[in-house]
């Protein structure tokens, strides 16, 4: 007989702990997501330079496979989180981390592989067999990477916590991005220790094996499967905003009555938004910085406080979600944008505009997980959120890729970035004005 994963609590019962078992889901929701470096933009560019050079390939056209291989990976995202809502957190962590280590392998070869099909199919051929094998490689580390690896940490994190789901989406932000802003400098040393195969394949090895097995112990998809309530025995909290709508138990919401309210699309566009940005700035940091006249350092050191400024706001919105209506951190949130807008278009007359830069980047970055995190299992209950949660991240996942060609255009036909800085800006303006009637609306309890 098939042991259904979804609810069995093999191999051992996480009801018969000592303390409850949400805390270890929080530890292994974080590990989950940082486990997706290698389909995060941050994860794939440092390896950019060494792919030009081993597949003998113009920027433009690996730029070009990265876009087709992130666009195809959001259309297909929704119908992840409908698989998630089936087999949950568990079987697709698995499934993610084993296919991620896969495709990482895979890409560490992808010159050697090139090669051996060009000797077959004719020389005229590389570019063309290069590029193809790029956009799938690329659509890999993307959809098991950013995509479902992603969608399934956050949200088995989620249905663990109900009056401390902002209290705990909060935690996990803070390691989250001291994480992710270390990745480029651990990715760096692990090229420069063994060369960018080795790293690639190292990670791919570590991701495909040991993050897979871990899963299989340690992922549980919800509480009320394993024999907990959500929060468990955590004392109940006083004002929280959750209580100022219906219980998620109550709540059946499908995507099909998700698509028809107001808040899921403000909400969808700006997460969108700031996914745009943050994708077309690193890609483009260090241009822009010279641009305007600073040097490749000064682009690269605006990471570093700027995501001590997002740990900030991470963990102070992550608590303040759980007695504040979301409108308002997503009201902020468009107001970063708007600052880190500010700032890159007078980033060479004006001094101050680089301190404004990592304010804005900061309060953007901090924000945005909160807003991704907690608005969909609060506005919609948990019975469909990966449908919910994974139509949304397709439109993330989408304005990620289209982020670092619009402002690529911008500077071609305008010689500078500022035009689609500026046209970002207007967009996140309205989001917040827009945000002010975003409010949590209930619907009824129906399945259709």
């Amino acid at each position: 007989m098939a042991i259904n994963l979804k609810k069995t609590q093999f191999p051992y019962k996480v009801n018969k702990f000592p303390f409850f078992y949400g805390w270890v889901i929080l530890a292994a929701g974080t590990i989950g997501v940082l486990m997706s470096i290698p389909g995060q933009t941050m994860g794939v560019s440092v390896f950019t330079d060494y792919l030009i050079d081993s597949l003998q390939i113009e920027r433009t056209w690996l730029s070009f496979a990265y876009l087709i291989g992130t666009v195809i990976s959001g259309f297909m995202i929704t119908r992840a989180g409908k698989y998630y809502d089936k087999y949950g957190a568990r079987v697709m962590a698995m499934l993610s981390g084993f296919m991620l280590g896969i495709m990482a392998i895979g890409l560490s070869k992808i010159d050697v592989i090139t090669n051996a099909v060009v000797s077959v199919l004719g020389e005229n051929t590389h570019s063309f067999v290069a590029i193809s094998f790029l956009i799938f490689g690329f659509w890999g580390l993307r959809f098991f990477g950013q995509g479902i690896l992603t969608m399934v940490s956050r949200n088995m994190v989620m249905k663990w916590f109900e009056q401390y789901r902002g209290l705990a989406n909060a935690l996990m932000g803070v390691f989250v991005s001291f994480g992710f802003s270390y990745t480029p400098r651990l990715l760096n040393d692990l090229i420069d220790y063994g060369g960018w195969r080795s790293a690639w394949g190292t990670i791919g090895l570590f991701v495909g094996i040991v993050f897979v097995i871990f899963a299989f112990i340690v992922f549980r998809d919800n509480a009320a499967d394993s024999g907990v309530k959500p929060d468990g025995n955590l004392p109940k909290r006083k004002n929280i905003a959750s209580q100022k709508q219906s219980p998620d138990k109550e709540k059946i919401v499908t995507l099909k009555q998700a698509l028809k309210k107001y808040s899921f699309w403000i909400f969808n566009l700006a997460l969108a938004i700031n996914a745009l940005y943050v994708t077309a700035f690193t890609f483009h940091v260090v241009s822009i910085f010279i641009e305007a006249g600073y040097t490749r350092e000064n682009a690269i050191a605006v990471f570093l406080p700027a995501s001590f400024v997002a740990v900030v706001f991470n963990f102070a919105g992550g608590w303040l979600s759980d007695y504040i209506k979301l409108k308002y951190l997503l009201m902020v949130n468009m107001l970063g944008i708007v600052m880190a807008g500010v700032s890159l278009i007078f980033l060479e007359s004006i001094t101050s505009a680089y301190y404004l830069l990592i304010i804005g980047s900061g309060i953007m970055s901090g924000l945005f997980s909160v807003i991704n995190t907690v608005t969909w299992p609060r506005f919609f209950g948990t019975k469909h959120l990966g449908a919910i949660s994974g139509y949304a991240m397709s439109w993330t996942v989408i304005a990620s890729a289209l982020g670092p060609y619009i402002f690529s255009l911008s500077l071609s036909f305008s010689g500078s970035y500022n035009h689609g800085i500026i046209i970002l800006i207007l967009i996140a303006f309205v989001l917040m004005i827009l945000g002010i009637k975003a409010n949590n609306v209930e619907m009824e309890n129906e399945v259709k």
